[in-house]
C-alpha cells in the first residue's frame, strides 16, 4: 500500500483576506494567493537567491532612505478576490516598512528571476498583474544559457495599465529608473 498525499482543506477553497491575514507567518512562507487560491512556489536555486539578492542590495543601497528594497513578502494586489505575489525583490516607500499588508501605492518597482518553471507566470501572467495593480517598474532577469543574466526593464504606461519595454542589460546594469542604480550581476 502506497502512502497518498492528502492535500490540506485549504487548498480546496478560496481564501479570503480576513483568512489570510490571521495566517502565521510560517503558514504564508512559499505561498502566493492567486484570485483565492493558493499556489505553492517551490524553494528556489542558489543562483536565483543570488541574483535576487545582489539586485536587492544594490536597490536598497541606491534608493537612499526614502525607499527600502527586500526580498520575501507579500504585495497585496487585489483584496477580493485575495491576490498576493511575493516577487524576488520589490522597492517599497522606506515610511511604509511597518505598514501590513503592502499595497501597490508603497511600490516602485518590482523584480521577478525566472526560473525553470516559472516561465510564463513572470513572462506573462505577473507582468500583466502588476500593471493593473498600477505597480511604476518591473524588471524582469532571464537566467541566460550562456552564464550571463539579462535584465529586461519595462515602464508602466498609467493610462492603459501595461508596461512598455525599456532597456535591456546584460550582466551589468546600469539604470536611471525609478532611480539611477549599478549593479554587477554578470559575477553570478
Amino acid at each position: 500500500m502506497g502512502a497518498e498525499m492528502i492535500a490540506p482543506e485549504w487548498m480546496h477553497a478560496q481564501v479570503t483576506a480576513e483568512q489570510y491575514d490571521s495566517w502565521s507567518e510560517e503558514q504564508c512562507a512559499g505561498i502566493e494567493i492567486v484570485d483565492g487560491m493558493v499556489v505553492v512556489s517551490p524553494s528556489a536555486s542558489k543562483r536565483h537567491n543570488r541574483l535576487a539578492r545582489l539586485l536587492a542590495n544594490a536597490l536598497d543601497q541606491a534608493g537612499g532612505a526614502d525607499w527600502n528594497a527586500d526580498t520575501d513578502f507579500d504585495v497585496r494586489l487585489s483584496d477580493v478576490p485575495l491576490t498576493n505575489r511575493r516577487p524576488d525583490v520589490a522597492v517599497y516607500r522606506a515610511d511604509t516598512i511597518d505598514v501590513t499588508p503592502t499595497r501597490p501605492e508603497h511600490v516602485v518597482l518590482v523584480v521577478e528571476v525566472v526560473s525553470p518553471g516559472s516561465e510564463t507566470t513572470d513572462r506573462v501572467v505577473k507582468v500583466d498583474q502588476y500593471a493593473k495593480a498600477g505597480i511604476p517598474f518591473y524588471w524582469r532577469v532571464e537566467q541566460a544559457a550562456t552564464g550571463v543574466p539579462l535584465v529586461y526593464t519595462y515602464v508602466l504606461d498609467p493610462a492603459a495599465r501595461v508596461y512598455r519595454e525599456g532597456e535591456v542589460h546584460a550582466g551589468a546594469v546600469r539604470a536611471v529608473a525609478p532611480f539611477g542604480v549599478e549593479v554587477d550581476l554578470g559575477t553570478v
